[in-house]
C-alpha cells in the first residue's frame, strides 16, 4: 500500500510539473476574461455549443472507446510508405496569384488578393504534447516556418494541439503581422511572447475588415476546446474569407449541425469550402463530421468546390488512414460536388475551377 501511494504521489508530481510547461499555460488578463464573460456563448464558466453536444454518442461509453483504442488495432491506421508531396517555393509565388497550399491535416497557406494567410500551422511533426506520440506520417512534414514568407494574418480555429502547435507558433513569432483567433486563445500567444496589440480575439458572428474590401467573418462551429483537463475555456471558430470576387469557407473542426445551412443562407454561394474530413468516429460524431455529413455540409453551404482536410498526416482515430478521402470522394461524386484534393505542397489555383486533381492516396501502397 505504501508503494502504491508513493507511485500515485510521484505520478501526480510529475504530471503537475509537466503541466507547468508554457504550452499549457495562458497569460492572465483581466480585460480578456471580462470579454469572455460578456459572450452570450459563455455559460456557467465555459463556452457552449448552440445545440446539445454530448461527449459521446448515445449508446457509446468511454470504457468501450478506450477498449477499442487499446485492443482493436487497425493495421491500416498509418500508411506503410511515404505520403507523396510537392516542395513548392512559397516565397517565389507571384504576388498577385490567388492560391491555396495544403501542408497536411488542417494546415494550409493562402494568397488572396495580395494577402498572405496561414491557417492552423503544425510543423513540429507531432499532434500531441507528449514527445514521440502521434507522429506525422512519413513524407508529410517537409515544410517548416523557414519556408514561409512573411504572414499578414495567422488564423487559428481552436486551441487543440493538432491546430495550435506550441513549437510552430514560437518559431513564427516575428514573422506574423496579425493573429485572429477565438475568445481566450490569444492568452496562449501572449504567454508565448506575442505582442497583445497584434492579437484579435473574436466571438462567433463578428466581422473584421482587412484591406481593399476584404473581410474575415468569424462563424459558429460545433466543437470543444482545452489543452489540459479543463474544457471549453476558450472559443472554437470557423471563418469565412470574403473578397470582392470570392468567398472561402474555413471550417476548422466540428460536427454537423444547422449552422452550415444558416451560413449558406447568409452568404449565398461559396467558391471554396475547406471542410474537416477525417479523425472521426460514430462515437463522437457530435464534434467531428462523418464523410456523408461533410458532403451534406457542402450542400448546405452552397459550395461550388470542397477541399477536404484533417487527414493525410496524423492518425487520431481508429479508421484507416485513407478512408476519409476514399469515402468523401465516392460520396461527392454521387452528389456531383467537385473535390479539391491536392497533394501536400501542390498549388491550388483558386480561379481555375477546372483544375484537375488526382486521387493521390490511391497510389500509396499499404
Amino acid at each position: 500500500m505504501i508503494t502504491l501511494i508513493s507511485l500515485v504521489a510521484l505520478l501526480s508530481l510529475v504530471t503537475f510539473l509537466f503541466l507547468q510547461h508554457p504550452q499549457f499555460r495562458q497569460a492572465e488578463s483581466t480585460g480578456r476574461f471580462e470579454r469572455i464573460k460578456q459572450s452570450k456563448h459563455y455559460k456557467d464558466g465555459a463556452f457552449a455549443n448552440l445545440s446539445f453536444t454530448p461527449n459521446l454518442t448515445e449508446g457509446y461509453s468511454m470504457t468501450g472507446v478506450l477498449y477499442d483504442f487499446i485492443f482493436n488495432k487497425n493495421p491500416r491506421k498509418k500508411p506503410s510508405k511515404a505520403i507523396p508531396h510537392v516542395q513548392t517555393d512559397l516565397k517565389s509565388l507571384p504576388a498577385d496569384s490567388n492560391v491555396v497550399i495544403w501542408f497536411g491535416h488542417s494546415s494550409y497557406y493562402m494568397q488572396v488578393d495580395g494577402l498572405k494567410i496561414l491557417v492552423d500551422p503544425v510543423f513540429s511533426g507531432n499532434a500531441s504534447p507528449l514527445p514521440g506520440t502521434t507522429k506525422a506520417f512519413e513524407g508529410t512534414n517537409t515544410y517548416g516556418v523557414k519556408d514561409l514568407p512573411e504572414i499578414d494574418y495567422l488564423l487559428i480555429s481552436h486551441d487543440h494541439y493538432d491546430h495550435l502547435d506550441y513549437k510552430t507558433i514560437k518559431e513564427l513569432k516575428g514573422k506574423v503581422k496579425h493573429v485572429i483567433c477565438g475568445l481566450g486563445v490569444g492568452a496562449y500567444f501572449e504567454q508565448w511572447g506575442y505582442n497583445a496589440e497584434i492579437i484579435s480575439e473574436r466571438d462567433w458572428n463578428e466581422t473584421i475588415d482587412l484591406t481593399n474590401g476584404i473581410k474575415i467573418h468569424t462563424l459558429t462551429a460545433r466543437h470543444f476546446s482545452g489543452r489540459t483537463f479543463k474544457r471549453n475555456n476558450t472559443l472554437w471558430l470557423a471563418y469565412l474569407l470574403e473578397t470582392p470576387e470570392q468567398k472561402i469557407f474555413i471550417g476548422g473542426d466540428g460536427g454537423y449541425d444547422k449552422h452550415f445551412a444558416e451560413i449558406g443562407k447568409r452568404f449565398g454561394s461559396i467558391d471554396l469550402a475547406i471542410l474537416e474530413n477525417g479523425q472521426y468516429n460514430v462515437a463522437w460524431r457530435a464534434i467531428h463530421c462523418l464523410p456523408e455529413e461533410v458532403v451534406q455540409a457542402a450542400k448546405d453551404l452552397n459550395a461550388k468546390r470542397v477541399m477536404p482536410v484533417h487527414s493525410g498526416k496524423f492518425s487520431l482515430a481508429q479508421h484507416s488512414w485513407d478512408e476519409p478521402l476514399n469515402e468523401v470522394s465516392r460520396l461527392s461524386k454521387e452528389a456531383n460536388i467537385p473535390l479539391v484534393t491536392p497533394t501536400i505542397g501542390e498549388v491550388v489555383w483558386m480561379e481555375d475551377e477546372g483544375q484537375v486533381f488526382r486521387e493521390w492516396w490511391k497510389g500509396v501502397e499499404n
